[in-house]
Parts: C-alpha cells; sequence; structure tokens
C-alpha cells in the first residue's frame, strides 16, 4: 500500500509574496512531494502551506521549508491577529494512508529532532507526538506567544524537546506535531435563515449550545455550581459548526469542521444534519467540501449509502464516489471533480504514466513492444485481476439477483474480498515493472572504489530481494481470490458459474507465471536460506492454485452436465 501523509506548516507570513514563495518553493526541490495548497492571510500575517507524499520525502521537505522560514522572516517585527512563536509557528503531520496515528507521531518526532539537530530551531511537540501529557494541547505550548518566549525558555519547566533552549528572537520556536486529517465540510439548507442554520449546527456540533430552563431560545441560561453555564453537547463528536448565510448562493449553511473523520465521517455528518434539519422542517439539498479529502472517506461514504440501499458494495472506486458525492449532493454548487478533491488522486496526478492507466489496446501494445518491461511479472498481475473480477462480478449479481434479496450481504461480502484482491493486483502490475527497473537502476551505480562497491552490491541485492516479493504477492493474492472464485463456483448465480470458471483459469495462471518469475529471479539472490524459503512456500502455493483450479471446474461442470 502506499504510504502517505501531508504537512501542513504555518508560517508567519501572510503579505509578502515573494518571501512567502521563497518559503514554498522549498517543496518542489524534494522528489515525492506535491505542494497543494497556499493560503496567504493577511490579516493574521500568516500563510497555511499544505504538501503531502510519502513519509520520509515530506519529513525532508518539511526541514527544508522550517529552514528557509527562518531565513527570510523575522520574528522581531511580526505583527498579526493570529495566536504565533515562531517563524514557522506549527508544522503538523497528518497521515492519509497506509500510515497509523502512531507512526506518524513517530515521523513527527523525527521532524523535530531534525529541526532542532540541522537547523537550530527550538522545538515543542504537541498533540499526538508531545512527549509529555501537559504539552499535548497546543494553547498550552504557546502561551505567551512570541513575546513571552524568552521568558518561558527561562523555565526549565519549559526546556524544549528539541533544539537550542535559548531564545532566537529570528526563528522564536515551532511546534510539531502529528493530527487527524481536518475536512472542512458545508451542509447546504433550503433556507436563508442564519438563525435555523446555527440551531442544526448547535444540534449536531460536539460542543453543543447553552443550556436553558423552559424554551430553549430565550429561556433562563442554567448555570452549574461555579456559576459558570452550563453546556448541552451535539450529536457529533470531533465536530466543530456554526451557521452563516452564504450571498454567492443564496443559501444558509451548517459550517463545519470534523477534526477526526475516524470518529465522525463525513457522511455521518450529513445524515445526522438531514435528521436535525427536518426535525426543524428544513431540508438538506447538498454540500460541498473545501479543500481535499482522502479516498478511503469518500469510498466509506459510498459503501455507507449503498449498504442502506441493500446493494452490493464490492464495486469499484469510480462507482463507490460517484454514490457518495450523488447521495450527499457534492456537486449542488458546482462540479466534483475527484481528481481535483481526493488527495490521493491529487498527487497520482504528478507522477508518470502508469501501465495500469492504460486502455487495453496500449496496454498490449507496450507489452509486444521491445522493451523488455513489461514482462511476464506485470501480465501475471493483469490475467490475475481480471480472475478476481470475474469472482466479483458473480457476488456482485448474485446480490442483486430477484429472490435472493435476504443474501445480498453475504454476496457482498464477497464482492468486497474480490475488490481487495482484484485492486491489488492492478497494483502490482506496476510495481512488478518498478521492482525491474529498480534493479537496473543498481546495477549502473558506480563501483569504482571499495565503498562504491559495496554500496552497489547490497543496492543490487536490495533491488533483486524487491523483484522476488512483488510476483510472490500476486501469487499470494490471485491464490487468495480462488477462495472466492470457489464461493461462487458453488453457491453464485447460477448463469454465471462459466464466468467463475474463467476466473480458477486466469488466476491459476497468475500463480504459475508469477511462480516463474520468482524462481528466475532468486538466482541471483545470495542469501541461500532466504532463496529456499521463497522456492519451498511457492511450490505450496502453485499446488494449492492447482488443486483448487480443478475443485472449481468440477463444480462448475456438473452444473453444466446436470
Amino acid at each position: 500500500m502506499t504510504r502517505l501523509i501531508e504537512c501542513v506548516p504555518n508560517i508567519s507570513e501572510g503579505r509578502d509574496p515573494a518571501v512567502i514563495r521563497q518559503v514554498t518553493d522549498q517543496v518542489e526541490t524534494v522528489d515525492g512531494v506535491r505542494l497543494l495548497d497556499v493560503d496567504p492571510g493577511k490579516a493574521t500575517n500568516r500563510t497555511v502551506i499544505t504538501f503531502a507524499g510519502e513519509p520520509e520525502a515530506v519529513i525532508e521537505a518539511a526541514v527544508r521549508v522550517v529552514r528557509k522560514a527562518a531565513e527570510v522572516i523575522d520574528m522581531s517585527k511580526h505583527h498579526g491577529e493570529h495566536p504565533r512563536f515562531g517563524a514557522t509557528d506549527v508544522c503538523p503531520l497528518v497521515p492519509i494512508a497506509g500510515v497509523t496515528m502512531e507512526e506518524c507521531a513517530e515521523y513527527a518526532r523525527q521532524l523535530a529532532k531534525r529541526l532542532g539537530d540541522e537547523v537550530g530551531i527550538t522545538v515543542y511537540c504537541y498533540e499526538n507526538a508531545a512527549t509529555k501529557p501537559e504539552r499535548r494541547n497546543l494553547a498550552t505550548v504557546r502561551a505567551g506567544e512570541y513575546e513571552g518566549l524568552e521568558k518561558k525558555l527561562a523555565d526549565p519547566n519549559w526546556k524544549p524537546d528539541f533544539g537550542p533552549a535559548t531564545f532566537n528572537p529570528r526563528s522564536g520556536a515551532t511546534a510539531v506535531s502529528a493530527r487527524d486529517f481536518l475536512v472542512a465540510y458545508n451542509v447546504n439548507l433550503n433556507t436563508t435563515s442564519t438563525r435555523r442554520a446555527n440551531a442544526i449546527a448547535f444540534d449536531v456540533r460536539e460542543k453543543g449550545r447553552i443550556k436553558r430552563d423552559g424554551d430553549p431560545l430565550t429561556g433562563p441560561v442554567v448555570k452549574g455550581a461555579n456559576g459558570e453555564p452550563v453546556w448541552e453537547p451535539g450529536a457529533l463528536k470531533c465536530v466543530k459548526g456554526i451557521g452563516w448565510f452564504i450571498e454567492e448562493y443564496g443559501v444558509a449553511q451548517i459550517s463545519m469542521n470534523l477534526t477526526n473523520i475516524s470518529v465522525t465521517p463525513v457522511h455521518v455528518a450529513f445524515d445526522e444534519c438531514c435528521k436535525r434539519a427536518e426535525a426543524r422542517g428544513i431540508r438538506v439539498t447538498g454540500s460541498e467540501l473545501v479543500g481535499l479529502i482522502p479516498l478511503n472517506a469518500m469510498l466509506d461514504a459510498g459503501r455507507y449509502f449503498l449498504r442502506k440501499q441493500e446493494r452490493s458494495t464490492g464495486v469499484s472506486d469510480a462507482e463507490l464516489i460517484k454514490i457518495a458525492v450523488k447521495s450527499m449532493g457534492l456537486d449542488e454548487l458546482g462540479p466534483f471533480d475527484p481528481r481535483e478533491k481526493i488527495i490521493e488522486y491529487v498527487l497520482e496526478g504528478k507522477g508518470g504514466a502508469k501501465l495500469v492507466d492504460l486502455d487495453l489496446r496500449a496496454f498490449t501494445h507496450v507489452t509486444a513492444s521491445e522493451s523488455v518491461a513489461p514482462g511476464g511479472g506485470s501480465v501475471s498481475a493483469a490475467v490475475g485481476a481480471f480472475g478476481a473480477a470475474l469472482g466479483t462480478m458473480v457476488a456482485n449479481l448474485s446480490s442483486h439477483k430477484r429472490g435472493w434479496d435476504d443474501r445480498w450481504e453475504e454476496f457482498s461480502d464477497h464482492a468486497e474480498a474480490g475488490k481487495k484482491c482484484h485492486d491489488e493486483l492492478l497494483r502490482l502490475i506496476d510495481a512488478d515493472t518498478d521492482s525491474f527497473n529498480a534493479i537496473l537502476t543498481a546495477f549502473r551505480m558506480p563501483d569504482g572504489t571499495d565503498a562504491e562497491k559495496r554500496a552497489r552490491h547490497d543496492a543490487i541485492q536490495m533491488a533483486t530481494r524487491g523483484a522476488i516479493d512483488v510476483p510472490f504477492r500476486t501469487m499470494e493474492v490471485a491464490l487468495e481470490s480462488m477462495q472466492l472464485i470457489r464461493q461462487m463456483a458453488e453457491k453464485g448465480l447460477p448463469a454465471s458459474i462459466t464466468d467463475a470458471a474463467v476466473g480458477a483459469l486466469c488466476a491459476r495462471s497468475a500463480v504459475l507465471g508469477a511462480f516463474l518469475n520468482v524462481k528466475v529471479n532468486v538466482k541471483d539472490l545470495e542469501d541461500a536460506s532466504a532463496v529456499k524459503d521463497y522456492l519451498d512456500r511457492g511450490r505450496a502455493i502453485a499446488e494449492q492454485a492447482g488443486e483448487l483450479e480443478v475443485e472449481i471446474l468440477r463444480v462448475v461442470e456438473a452444473k453444466l452436465e446436470g
């Protein structure tokens, strides 16, 4: 799985485009990182920069951004409305895909250490990266702001987590964290009333509203033992919200920040707004996403709405996204282009052409060309993807068969399993070619000195392992898909049993073809025990695939004859 994190440094300059550009240009100097957004604010004198990529590349880009900000921003001359205490005030990392929050927190500490050691920045870690419980809250860490930083650093209790404990009047300090992805999300209403939009926002947001006796709007405020107003919490955790009127569209909206979409996903927020709006005689007409959203959030929304319809969720990502967009009316105020709104797709747009994105004719032609890649490994993965897709198709058709309505969820689960297989096999098409290119790159490394020879040797061995691991994974996933195919041959839609049979033939071909790649590449691996392990496990997988193929074809032939 691709591993992606996002970095959102906030620099203390929002008025001078030339200074901002010097900082943001640093992102483009790192391969594998994409600058997603630059949002300057004149009143705050602050710019929010957003970029993303694989963790190691993002950390390198963040170091360069913070270094340049320290060079071109003088905090002793800074004034703005937003709290701040450094040239780069905060620098949070956000897990996007393939990275847990715990891993992201560790990356944040690695970044903090590099900023302290290499750039000489005073660094405090907060939120999930905090080294002490009392430093989790950013407001606590930044208390006193820049003007109080010198005094703060003189207090032993506020020794920074990394970097110098002496006051640098030019760069100040930087707070580094790992936090959840924040989604800015607005729900559209068929009213122009800000008051009513606010009422719904108070119903759903975590903070809720001040409790009153009697009438919830005009009744006396209920106060606690400390004399402070008592708050009634709203329905949704990790949601901030307010109602407002958007003159551009002529409608009121519930404007929300979803601060942890694993706790309250977008689709849950949408449905809760619908429920609360209806209770107040108002209808939700659609919604809009401000900024970007992770792919999984959209896929989860698509599955959620399909389940409500009792339909199979094992459909393509494109179909899941379409269902999510239409169900939440994300295209009501303007087109919703997944390539511009989904963070993984935006990042993919910067990469080179992929085999998996070619049409079938082009893939066939590039395979037939004089180039040595793509070759048998990529084609094996492609054939395996076709096999898994056929099994998925039978599951999806079975879930919608008239008279089998009470079994839709059973077949939906099978379709989900098949989709997982064919999606990974599609990824392996390019991974196989990439692993071959990695070997070529390793062989081109210089080998003049002893150190260069050792580095080249180690790189070749590492690349060789990659060239074995990829087809081996193709074997594993293709075998896994055969379990689904067997289920579909036995109990799936009778009219589609031959499709299951063709899927089995494709899957076993993928296993055998990928095993040939494993065999040819282990010859260049010097670790004899690893070679034996690859071959032993590969033979076992190939044997299982052969047995499953015979079993599936026997079932299919029996049904055809019966």
